[in-house]
């Protein structure tokens, strides 16, 4: 079996801060950000954990270009480190590894901390160590009380605010369900557009069974508007999930066709001279290269 083509030297290298060149100015007011203290305040708490990397030596300093690690290497400075593991890049790419990592989601964050809490970690302890007030590790922590599984399932990709769990378990796990569908469809996770939808939620479909407090600004008959609208959306995506796959495929199946007859040059002639604007919306059609756009 072939060996795995890697970017960067596999075994890390030790080396002192002074052998490391920096390629780029740290911003104004860095040092009181809540991203680098929470950076500061985990090396602090069990190391530095993602090595530094850097560039191929220079053989005649003997020292390295710093090319993704700065704010780690600042912060392990202020804590008193002397050196740190780094990996040598084997190419000269115009960006870093760390510009490419797939962030956690919101989901795996609550999985994470319910994980360490369970191990013996209070979450006061989690808390500190991350510089954030411990009200908002409880609520990444009790993230998917009282909501479904099938919901929790279509946001387990997502980022959304741990506010987000406190609206949607207000309501019945059908709901929850089309309320996750709908904002995932529109691409707006957020807590706002979560209380707008529970706001157009029938009082049968919440836990309560009785209708929360009315939006400011929004009369009875604007929010009687809102849920026929909000039913008419559902339905309306219901629809178009039920026909997609089969639309996608007539759509490919339709630019393939364009494309060949497109390459007839007898056709492309004939449709230049006699129908140029309908030359032109196939080689539109033809040129799309992503159904989304």
């Amino acid at each position: 079996m072939s060996k795995p083509l890697l970017g960067f030297v596999p075994d890390p290298l030790i080396l002192p801060f002074e052998k490391l060149l920096p390629s780029h100015k740290l911003p104004m007011g860095l040092s009181t950000s809540r991203k680098y203290l929470q950076i500061k305040a985990s090396i602090e708490a069990i190391g530095l954990i993602e090595p530094l990397n850097i560039g191929a030596v220079d053989k005649v300093t003997g020292t390295h270009v710093l090319r993704d690690g700065h704010i780690r290497v600042q912060a392990m400075k202020e804590l008193g480190f002397q050196d740190a593991p780094c990996l040598v890049a084997l190419d000269d790419e115009s960006y870093t590894y760390n510009n490419r990592v797939n962030r956690l989601s919101t989901i795996q964050e609550h999985m994470m901390i319910r994980r360490a809490v369970e191990r013996g970690v209070t979450p006061e302890r989690i808390a500190r160590d991350l510089k954030v007030d411990v009200s908002h590790i409880h609520k990444k922590l009790n993230l998917l009380d009282g909501i479904c599984a099938e919901a929790a399932g279509l946001l387990k990709d997502q980022r959304f605010s741990p506010n987000l769990g406190a609206v949607i378990r207000k309501m019945k796990p059908t709901r929850q369900i089309e309320c996750v569908e709908l904002m995932v469809a529109a691409n707006n996770v957020t807590a706002a557009y979560a209380n707008a939808l529970l706001a157009a939620t029938p009082a049968e479909m919440l836990v309560t069974e009785r209708k929360p407090k009315k939006l400011a600004g929004i009369s009875a008959e604007q929010m009687a508007k809102m849920e026929k609208e909000m039913g008419n959306l559902q339905g309306q995506y219901k629809s178009i999930e039920h026909t997609y796959g089969q639309d996608v495929l007539n759509l490919v199946l339709a630019k393939g066709y364009l494309k060949n007859l497109l390459d007839n040059q007898a056709v492309f002639r004939f449709l230049s001279m006699r129908q140029p604007e309908v030359l032109r919306e196939f080689s539109s059609l033809v040129e799309v290269d992503a159904l989304e756009k």
